[in-house]
């Protein structure tokens, strides 16, 4: 199986980014960050404190989650219900942060996205997939651009969903967002040492594409020549 890990900090596009790859190669795009975000969900949900960390483990037993593919697009499912766009507001993201940092979560959902690189060819994207999820994948980018950039694109994106909030706060939540997984002591968010970075700050999707395939063209030609 060929797996492509694409990380990267907060709104630097890794999501879109992955996408348009997977759909290009015809490879199964993993969303790791709506599988973490889903969790987030269920412990507001729930009323559990993100910060108490032995409540949100005693949660565990009790989420159950599962990937399904509809229409081409990763669904993500949380006790047999569709999470949808609930799990990508901002409030969501700074919980997510923060259940995030705890060693069982991670070990929760690593089977999970494990067991799909080692049954499909698949691009995923997160922040320690290139370093722990799958530190043998044959290609690795690290995808990143400046934090006005970063939150310049997160403020549009909540904004056409309908989610009030200005610059300011998207930006200041960028920045703590980065500062919580850089320096979280499990599985921080740091680029792999053989990942390949990309910023994409001055470029739009489709020359951030043009430039990540070029990478994943050159990686896979040296393993596997004539691959794609």
């Amino acid at each position: 199986m060929i797996n492509i890990a694409i990380d990267g900090p907060s709104g630097s596009g890794k999501s879109t980014l992955a996408k348009e790859i997977a759909k290009r190669l015809g490879y199964i795009y993993v969303d790791t960050g709506a599988l973490y975000r889903s969790i987030g969900l269920y412990i507001k949900e729930h009323q559990i404190d993100p910060k108490q960390k032995e409540a949100v483990i005693a949660a565990l037993p009790n989420i159950h989650l599962e990937l399904t593919y509809e229409e081409g697009k990763q669904t993500v499912y949380v006790n047999g219900v569709n999470v949808g766009d609930r799990i990508r507001t901002p409030e969501i993201a700074e919980i997510t942060s923060t259940v995030a940092s705890i060693p069982e979560i991670r070990s929760f959902l690593l089977s999970l996205q494990k067991d799909m690189a080692a049954r499909h060819d698949v691009v995923m994207d997160g922040r320690d997939i290139g370093t722990v999820i799958l530190p043998d994948a044959q290609v690795k980018i690290y995808l990143s651009a400046s934090a006005e950039n970063r939150a310049e694109r997160r403020y549009k994106e909540l904004r056409a969903k309908g989610i009030e909030i200005t610059r300011e706060e998207v930006k200041a939540d960028l920045i703590k967002r980065d500062h919580a997984d850089e320096t979280r002591e499990t599985a921080p968010a740091v680029a792999a040492k053989d990942a390949i970075p990309l910023d994409n700050s001055a470029l739009n999707l489709e020359q951030t594409f043009e430039a990540a395939m070029e990478i994943i063209r050159k990686k896979l030609n040296e393993i596997l020549p004539n691959r794609i």
